[in-house]
């Protein structure tokens, strides 16, 4: 993509209203525009990294046997009545222009929606076990919006559904999905803690919280620095300073951003939608069932607040919006912009993904500070200098670490790739 023609710019000043370093930084690239408070739209950059983030989820959500799907938006009331949902505070009522009271609500969850939709299609315990997800959005009354994507009233969501026949299946798969999203969060350049939490809305039992250790996460923490057991602080009998109750290290008390959830349902669900199954002896019995959710924009968020400097964002190599950005100096010898356009050609010929910094109203430190906003990890810098070498310069975003590669190499050598 050429830096000249690309639908979003970059911003010398951050903007006035924002507090957080995501919402600074990534308003200040281009990555997203605010259009109300907790509400956001994702510009062609912030797209990508978005799409990146879901396409790492989506692998590892197929790898485990989940089955993507996509669900209204529009939640009929009849859905929730019958799991006495309807009055939760959090969710947007619908309703017409003409209508006097809703009889639809804004999906803040889909338990009941697939709930319901299962209990036509599963019979018996050989239809067990089950697993179906999908990438949409939420909508939630969140009277706090703020620290920009951390905190929003619509925002994209995985979210993940299970449904099983015995206990001892759903703890097993509750355990695989555990491993799974570690896994995700890792690629995604995160380093999770595993939190022990209350269910709210969802469940009466304990769920598991993935945190992203943060001062600026609003979720207070106590983890053992020994052996990582955490618990949230809303449920936790832990103390800062003391000892864990697992293995006698430790604890230390961190502010946290919640990324991940999952969630045991039991039968609650299945119960209200008679989501029932005739086992191997042909009685029935009620469906066990799990949740699990990840805020795709609130990983994002966690990213830029984890990764970035005084220059701007340090993006991961796999939740990148390019692999390279290709910067050229202005220059009155025409040779400069005739190899930098050869190799943005031979990148888009090999399928490289690259921003191609072409702007010739922009200084060279324009550029430079442009990229460390940006902050896609490799920089390639193609000037009147590198070209007296048959080079181009390359710099890493991490580790500022500079390196001449020679252009025909580009052409050639498969590392480059």
């Amino acid at each position: 993509m050429r830096q000249s023609q690309i639908f979003g710019k970059t911003l010398r000043e951050a903007p006035k209203d924002e507090v957080s370093v995501n919402a600074k930084l990534l308003e200040r690239g281009g990555f997203i525009y605010k259009n109300s408070a907790g509400v956001y739209s994702y510009l062609p950059l912030g797209w990508r990294v978005l799409s990146k983030i879901a396409d790492i989820i989506r692998e590892e959500m197929n790898a485990i046997s989940a089955q993507e799907m996509f669900m209204p938006a529009l939640v009929e009331k009849k859905y929730l009545d019958a799991t006495s949902r309807w009055d939760v505070g959090i969710g947007f009522e619908a309703r017409g222009k003409k209508e006097k009271s809703a009889n639809f609500v804004l999906g803040w969850t889909h338990e009941e929606v697939l709930t319901a939709i299962a209990s036509k299609y599963i019979n018996s315990y050989k239809d067990l076990p089950l697993a179906a997800y999908q990438i949409q959005t939420k909508f939630r009354n969140e009277l706090r919006a703020k620290s920009g994507l951390l905190r929003g009233k619509e925002f994209i969501m995985k979210d993940l559904y299970s449904f099983h026949a015995s206990e001892s299946d759903f703890r097993n798969y509750y355990e695989i999905v555990k491993k799974t999203y570690l896994n995700i969060f890792k690629r995604c350049g995160l380093k999770t803690v595993y939190t022990l939490a209350a269910g709210g809305d969802y469940t009466a039992e304990n769920t598991h919280e993935f945190h992203v250790l943060c001062p600026v996460g609003e979720d207070v923490v106590f983890v053992c620095l020994k052996c990582g057991y955490a618990e949230n602080k809303e449920i936790s009998k832990l103390n800062a300073g003391g000892k864990c109750s697992k293995c006698a290290g430790k604890i230390i008390k961190e502010n946290a951003i919640e990324v991940g959830n999952i969630f045991p349902l039991g039968t609650k669900y299945s119960d209200a939608f008679n989501l029932n199954f005739l086992n191997s002896k042909g009685k029935k019995e009620s469906v066990i069932m799990g949740s699990y959710g990840i805020g795709l924009g609130r990983t994002m968020g966690a990213i830029v607040e984890t990764l970035h400097d005084d220059n701007g964002i340090i993006w991961p190599e796999f939740a990148a919006p390019y692999k390279f950005h290709l910067v050229e100096l202005k220059n009155s010898n025409p040779v400069v912009k005739k190899e930098a356009e050869k190799i943005y050609k031979t990148c888009l010929d090999k399928g490289i993904e690259v921003l191609y910094d072409d702007r010739d109203d922009k200084s060279a430190g324009e550029k430079f500070a442009d990229a460390d906003l940006i902050g896609i990890p490799t920089r390639l810098v193609i000037s009147e200098k590198t070209l007296s070498k048959n080079s181009v310069e390359i710099k890493n975003r991490k580790t500022g670490k500079i390196n001449l590669l020679k252009i025909s190499n580009i052409k050639n050598d498969k590392s480059f790739i």
